[in-house]
């Protein structure tokens, strides 16, 4: 006879000799196993062969490359195998055909930790259908195509930390889907048709610290929902069509690090009031449509250090702008549209040392930007139409230590440099390199100018100089003029004066200056009042009855006046006005009429009267 054969993985292999009847090789060879077994053995042969059939593995699936793991991707299955091991750990079923799961159809897997359902058909689940999976950690459904997510879906994961929903269909979240989930600490929800977010969806989600929301069909951030999420620490939204984070969206997340807003090609601006409530150390609104840094909204995060606005149409940092976030340390705004930044714009930073601003429109970055440069760490300069010229020295200077990363700055000018790294320049320049010419006023308007009470004042200056030089305007011991009012400095360095007055008359005061130098011109302004028309003299308050308006003495009358003396011209225009007043009281004996329309009187409607009754009379 032949040996039987060979067990499953885990089991023991025995010789078994059957005995043949009728033969005596057979009947010789019975009494000699009977002999060499102990009496218990053939109770421990049928245990070893029940443990044997319990562990076999699914003949579609494999095994052997994994312990404790039963691999069956991309098996064209329809259904759940039959005879997973009990102990199985790591069940992966993605790539294959499974439209449903019915409740109890794992329940026998107490052991499982991970399980993975991804790119299936899935379209339903039925309530429960996980039960018996209290040891479950990671849960993988994307790519299917499941529709809603309701209350008891997800029952009996008590252990759960990793839901993965991306690439399915889901169209709501209803109250209470994620109920039973209180040990979920991911959830990604991407690519999905996700239009509404019930108010109660999250409850339950007590330790949920991240939560991915992207490519959907959000239309506003699901602020209620997300008030749940007591303990969330990273929040993304990506790739949403949402123009507008109100004041207060994210209210009652205290607990939130990171936010990452990305791609919302729809926001134009953060209003003051909607990171109110937050206290990040980490920023990313990214790939927006924000034309400025938002300052306001960003104003009360004094534990933030990393700030990314990059790939943004943000064209300017002004200086101290980003002083109140007095820890930050990193800014990132690659990509972006930015033209220069000014003097003193990171000052109030005291552990800045990572700017990032590759790939913009700056012609040149001043030290004076930085509170200290030798600080400074990480700086992202490349794709940069730099002029090298004097304002670039310290950079020249501090090369040796900073990480410029993958391509370091080069010069697009002027001419004789245009091209070459700063890294190849060596430590003594050629005469010439790096330098920089004074501004000087080269052209300026008249320097005495004359206007006309409420009329129009005109100044120009201009200069030259390399940097091109900035031209402003102040009066003397003064501030500078800005560019809006009455009085103010256009851009072109014209100073301009609408409706002059009287106080406007003095020095005026034209100043060029570049990092090489500034150069200044003084002029003066001259006002003319003007006078009332025709030499008159009036006063608002005489006025005489029955004439409109004020009563005005001219020339004549004040000669008059003075030829005849106040006192007696005083006493003829008393008795003038006495005599109209008795004239206009007693001639003709005036009578006066009154008319009176009668209305008739109407009935009071009491029934008792008979309706006849007269309640009033009118006139």
């Amino acid at each position: 006879m032949g040996r039987p054969p060979t067990l499953a993985r885990g089991s023991v292999q025995l010789d078994v000799t059957l005995q043949l009847p009728g033969t005596e090789e057979g009947t010789a060879m019975g009494k000699a196993a009977t002999q060499a077994w102990p009496p218990w053995a053939p109770v421990l042969f049928l245990l070893l062969l029940s443990a044997g059939s319990c562990g076999g593995c699914p003949a579609v699936c494999d095994c052997a490359s994994q312990p404790r793991a039963v691999l069956c991707p991309l098996r064209r299955l329809e259904a759940v195998p039959g005879g997973l091991p009990p102990d199985t750990e790591l069940l992966d079923l993605s790539g294959n055909r499974l439209w449903g799961l019915q409740r109890g159809m794992l329940s026998r897997l107490g052991l499982l930790q991970e399980l993975d359902l991804s790119y299936n058909q899935l379209s339903m689940l039925e309530p429960g259908a996980f039960e018996g999976l209290q040891s479950l950690l990671t849960l993988r459904l994307q790519g299917n195509r499941l529709r809603i997510l309701g209350p008891g879906i997800f029952s009996g994961l008590s252990a759960l930390t990793l839901l993965d929903l991306r690439l399915n269909q889901i169209v709501l979240f209803l109250d209470g889907a994620f109920g039973e989930l209180g040990s979920l600490q991911q959830l990604e929800v991407g690519d999905n048709h996700l239009v509404f977010v019930a108010p109660g969806a999250f409850t339950g989600l007590a330790r949920l610290s991240a939560l991915t929301l992207e490519r959907c069909n959000l239309s506003s951030v699901p602020g209620l929902a997300l008030a749940r999420l007591r303990a969330l620490r990273a929040l993304r939204l990506r790739e949403l069509d949402i123009g507008r984070l109100p004041a207060g969206a994210l209210r009652g997340l205290g607990q939130l690090k990171e936010l990452e807003i990305r791609s919302w090609p729809a926001l134009e601006a953060l209003e003051p009031g909607s990171l109110a409530g937050l206290n990040l150390s980490s920023l990313a609104i990214t790939h927006c449509n924000l034309s400025a840094v938002p300052f306001q909204a960003l104003h009360h995060l004094s534990f933030l250090r990393v700030l990314d606005l990059s790939q943004n149409p943000i064209s300017a940092i002004p200086a101290r702008g980003l002083s109140p976030l007095v820890r930050l340390q990193e800014l990132r705004l690659a990509g972006a549209c930015l033209t220069s930044i000014a003097a003193n714009a990171f000052h109030g930073l005291a552990a800045f040392h990572l700017l990032d601003v590759a790939d913009n429109a700056l012609q040149t970055l001043e030290e004076t930007a930085f509170p200290s440069p030798d600080k400074l760490v990480t700086l992202r300069l490349s794709g940069n139409p730099l002029t090298c010229d004097c304002r670039l020295l310290w950079l020249l200077r501090l090369r040796s230590h900073l990480d410029f990363g993958a391509s370091p700055p080069a010069c697009a000018g002027p001419q004789p440099l245009q091209g070459k790294s700063l890294r190849e320049f060596s430590d003594i320049l050629p005469p010439g390199h790096f330098t920089c010419q004074p501004a000087l006023i080269r052209k300026s308007g008249p320097r005495w100018v004359i206007a006309e009470e409420g009329g129009r004042a005109v100044f120009s200056c201009s200069g030259d100089g390399d940097p091109a030089p900035t031209v402003s305007w102040m009066r003397p011991q003064g501030p500078r003029l800005g560019r809006a009012g009455r009085v103010r400095a256009l851009e072109d360095g014209t100073l301009e004066i609408r409706s002059v007055q009287l106080q406007d008359q003095g020095a005026y005061v034209c100043m060029v200056s570049n990092v090489a130098g500034n150069d200044s011109l003084r002029t003066w302004l001259e006002v003319i009042q003007v006078e009332p028309p025709n030499g008159t003299l009036s006063d608002p308050n005489i006025t005489m009855p029955g004439i409109p308006g004020p009563f005005f003495l001219d020339s004549r009358g004040v000669a008059m006046v003075l030829a005849v003396g106040f006192l007696p011209f005083l006493t003829s225009v008393t008795l003038c006005f006495g005599l109209i007043a008795l004239w206009s009281k007693g001639k003709g004996r005036v009578k006066h009429h009154m008319t009176f329309d009668f209305v008739a009187p109407r009935p009071s409607g009491d029934k008792n009267s008979g309706g006849n009754r007269v309640t009033a009379k009118l006139f």
